[in-house]
């Protein structure tokens, strides 16, 4: 006898189970059955960066107890370790010129590199990684908010505390209001009607634009009044000296002077940090010095000799340019630094091979005729395969299980990268850079963004599984270390390119990165989220902490609003200190909402509007 079987939502929502179950749920599982689980799940696959990491706990490891637990969470956090050390070797010797010969090519100052090219590269990462992952549960905009107050109070405040400098008046003005119009403009569409539209999306990708039009035609202006000025001065030139005319030439000399240091980029020269005498805590300013420019000419033939040989120690200066540490380096060094050194000397290899060095500060501008048409080969090539593997493969699989299929991609491009690497070697001498050099400034920056990219991404992922075996609130862990390990480009290059004598740059970054990241990385994820049948209400973006990061952000930004316009726009290590206090009390603020023992910031259902609770209806008549 035939028996009909009726197939329930339950039996569905079984074929779906190991799609859809969370990876972090076998944690809740008998330590036998873990392995098991971790191969069927394949969420266990789709959160997996680089290093399968709970594979490796479940099957690999099979940790049985606690205490193998907390063993595998310290490898890994050694690991963490050597990806921080990574992430900042390649943010300081390779991603960090490269940004400042791009600016000066396109004519930039400071402040309109920080804002476009330095916050674009800090950013890109967060949001291909919230790209990705758009479908999942996590509130996106309370994150976003706490990684932005982390990048504006805290890097803003230490690099003020590093490096106090002057700021440019009228351009940390306008990005601090267009930052705080940015966060009350989203926060405003979230809770007046409790859902987000594409609409809504789509206005604050409009506001971004109109920021960016506003910065370029600020640059534009600048230009224009420089040549005003200029022309007035040469026409006082021709004019009899009396005292009218030379009180009048000074004022136009001054205001020249004041707009014509905020008009490029210039390359400075390398000098020792104002922490370089010995870290010390103190309330006191040194006022800024202000820094030597680079000869580019000189530095760019200084051992240019028309009687050398083309290829004259071509493999002595290939393997000088691969040795992990200097030699006298290791000599003075003593025990510490010397582990330092060896800790860090396959990131040394690894970067040296991949990243073609682009820096005007050093001798050839970082020219190695050998190492660099190789680089010709080997960047595009590795860019390509482990892009297309890692970032673009199918999220049921393992990036190395990929790899023999995505190989081929990296090999169609030797077609164009041998015969220019072999052209350079034949034309180009060992003695000085050839004319087109700044060229690889292209593949410097590829290669150290992509870099940085699974670095930060890496750390993230890291970060979030040792949360899970630790039993961390989801919640506190994205509002805490995981926002800080986002930011983790951030606080490198910013604090990086402010040693080197661009504050200005490393500050207006400070502002442009979060100002980016909450407009177009919030409303890029959102918007996926409702072209993919989601929809974004209120308590699944904003999460248990993103009301308190919106009203400390909020009030952070409206006190630097009044210190810089008290301290006549000079920055000062007081001023760092009360910025990094005021993130330091967001984190108070967290602990204390964390364990009970205060009450977070909330949208409360009760006072919802009709309209909110028509479209809600919709929605849940819909889902129906």
């Amino acid at each position: 006898m035939e028996v009909n079987k009726t197939r329930t939502a339950l039996d569905k929502e079984f074929d779906v189970f190991w799609s859809n179950v969370n990876c972090f749920v076998v944690l809740n599982f008998p330590y036998e059955e873990r392995c098991e689980f971790v191969k069927k799940a394949k969420n266990c696959i789709h959160g997996t960066n680089f290093v399968p990491y709970m594979h490796l706990f479940a099957c690999h490891f099979k940790c049985k107890n606690q205490f193998q637990e907390l063993v595998f969470v310290a490898i890994f956090f050694f690991v963490c370790l050597e990806l921080v050390l990574c992430l900042g070797y390649a943010a300081h010797y390779y991603y960090s010129p490269a940004l400042k010969v791009v600016s000066r090519m396109l004519h930039m100052n400071e402040h309109l590199a920080g804002v476009t090219i330095l916050a674009f590269g800090n950013t890109s990462p967060e949001l291909f990684s919230n790209l990705t992952s758009h479908k999942d549960n996590v509130p996106v905009f309370g994150n976003c908010l706490s990684t932005a107050l982390f990048v504006v109070m805290f890097v803003g405040g230490l690099i003020c505390y590093l490096c106090p400098f002057k700021m440019s008046s009228y351009s940390i003005v306008r990005d601090l209001l267009f930052l705080i119009l940015g966060v009350t403009l989203l926060e405003y569409m979230i809770s007046s009607d409790g859902l987000l539209s594409i609409r809504e999306c789509c206005i604050l990708a409009l506001v971004y634009i109109v920021y960016l039009v506003v910065n370029v035609l600020d640059l534009y202006l600048m230009h224009v009044s420089t040549r005003s000025l200029r022309v007035q001065i040469d026409a006082l030139d021709s004019i009899e000296n009396t005292q009218d005319v030379k009180e009048q030439r000074r004022s136009l000399e001054k205001k020249y002077n004041v707009i014509k240091v905020d008009q490029r980029v210039d390359i400075l020269k390398r000098e020792q940090g104002p922490m370089a005498d010995g870290p010390s805590f103190t309330y006191m300013t040194k006022r800024p010095g202000r820094r030597a420019r680079i000869d580019m000419r000189a530095n760019r033939r200084i051992l240019y000799n028309e009687f050398q040989r083309r290829n004259q120690y071509l493999f002595r200066d290939f393997f000088y340019a691969l040795r992990p540490v200097d030699l006298a380096d290791w000599r003075k060094a003593n025990m510490l630094m010397r582990t330092f050194y060896i800790i860090r000397a396959p990131i040394v290899i690894i970067c040296a091979l991949y990243i073609p060095l682009v820096d005007y500060e050093k001798e050839l501008n970082g020219w190695n005729k050998l190492l660099n048409c190789l680089q010709i080969i080997i960047n595009p090539a590795i860019t390509i395969t482990m892009g297309s593997a890692i970032i673009f493969r199918e999220k049921s699989r393992l990036w190395y299980s990929t790899i023999t299929e995505t190989c081929k991609y990296g090999f169609y491009s030797f077609a164009i990268t041998v015969p220019i690497s072999i052209f350079v070697f034949c034309h180009s001498r060992t003695g000085v850079p050839p004319a087109y050099h700044w060229l690889y400034t292209i593949l410097n920056l590829t290669g150290s963004m992509f870099l940085t990219f699974q670095c930060a991404s890496e750390i993230a992922l890291i970060i979030d599984v040792c949360g899970h075996i630790l039993k961390v609130e989801s919640d506190f862990m994205g509002a805490t270390v995981s926002a800080i390990a986002s930011a983790l480009g951030n606080l490198v290059t910013n604090t990086s390119l402010a040693l080197l004598g661009y504050e200005k740059m490393a500050y207006a970054a400070t502002i442009g990165s979060p100002f980016f990241s909450v407009l177009l990385g919030t409303g890029a994820v959102l918007a996926s989220r409702i072209l993919s049948g989601g929809s974004p209400t209120i308590e699944n973006m904003h999460g248990k902490y993103g009301e308190n990061a919106f009203v400390l952000l909020l009030l952070g930004l409206l006190s630097t609003l009044l210190w810089t316009a008290l301290l006549n726009y000079n920055s000062r290590r007081s001023v760092g200190i009360f910025s990094m206090g005021i993130y330091l009390l967001y984190l108070v603020f967290t602990l204390l909402i964390r364990y009970g023992i205060i009450q977070p910031y909330i949208f409360m259902q009760s006072i919802q509007s009709p309209i909110v609770m028509q479209r809600q209806m919709r929605i849940f008549n819909h889902d129906s």
